[in-house]
C-alpha cells in the first residue's frame, strides 16, 4: 500500500464485499459449516462469501492501523451483522500461528441501515472525529457517490472490491490528499510531510 492513506476506509457490503443483496437473496438463519473460513449458508444453502481479494485487504487494512467501516442501506442490518459475525476471515497468508477471525472485528464502525449513505458517513464523523477528507469509500452503486458533497473520496466497485480497485481508490485518494493538515495544540494547522 501507499505511505499515506486514509485514517477511515469505508466499504459497502452487497455487492462490494459479497455477490448477493443479504435483505433479498438470503433466507435466515444462517450458519457455518464447522470450521470453514469465508463461507456462511442460508436456510436453502445459498453460500455467502466475500469477493476473492476482500479478505487480504482486511488483513492489509488491519495491519496498517486503518479504521475500518461497513457501510450498508440494507433493510435486514440485524442479518449482515450475523453474516459478518459467521463468516471467518482466514488467517494473513504465511502467519502459520494465527487463526481465523470472524470478519465482524474487522469493522470498527458498524452504519448499517437503511437510508442515504450521507447519513452514514455524517455518523461516522460524529462517532470518529475524523474529516471527511480522511475517509474512504468502496461501495458498487454509482449513485452513493453524492458522499464526495462532504468531502470523501468515492471509488465504484462495479464488480465488487478486488485488488486493481483497491489500488485505484487509494490512488485517487492520495492524488486528492497528498499532505496531511494537523492541528497542533495552539489550534494553529501545520502540514505533515507524507514521505514516509
Amino acid at each position: 500500500m501507499s505511505s499515506r492513506l486514509p485514517k477511515l476506509v469505508a466499504l459497502d457490503l452487497d455487492y462490494t464485499l459479497w455477490d448477493l443483496w443479504i435483505d433479498t437473496h438470503v433466507t435466515p438463519p444462517l450458519r457455518r459449516d464447522g470450521d470453514s473460513t469465508n463461507c456462511v449458508r442460508d436456510r436453502y444453502n445459498h453460500e455467502i462469501a466475500f469477493y476473492h481479494d476482500v479478505p487480504d485487504i482486511l488483513h492489509r487494512l488491519r495491519a496498517a492501523g486503518v479504521i475500518v467501516a461497513a457501510c450498508s442501506r440494507t433493510s435486514a442490518p440485524a442479518l449482515a451483522r450475523q453474516a459478518l459475525s459467521l463468516l471467518l476471515v482466514p488467517a494473513k497468508a504465511g502467519d502459520k500461528h494465527a487463526s481465523s477471525t470472524p470478519a465482524i472485528k474487522y469493522f470498527d464502525q458498524q452504519e448499517i441501515y437503511p437510508g442515504s449513505k450521507i447519513a452514514h458517513f455524517k455518523a461516522l464523523h460524529k462517532k470518529t472525529g475524523l474529516p471527511y477528507s480522511e475517509m474512504l469509500f468502496f461501495d458498487d452503486e454509482r449513485r452513493n457517490r453524492e458522499v464526495e458533497s462532504l468531502g470523501v473520496t468515492f471509488c465504484l466497485a462495479p464488480n465488487g472490491l478486488d485488488e486493481l480497485t483497491f489500488q485505484k481508490g487509494l490512488n485517487e485518494w492520495g492524488k486528492r490528499h497528498p499532505v496531511e493538515v494537523v492541528e497542533n495544540a495552539s489550534g494553529s494547522a501545520s502540514v505533515a510531510s507524507t514521505d514516509a
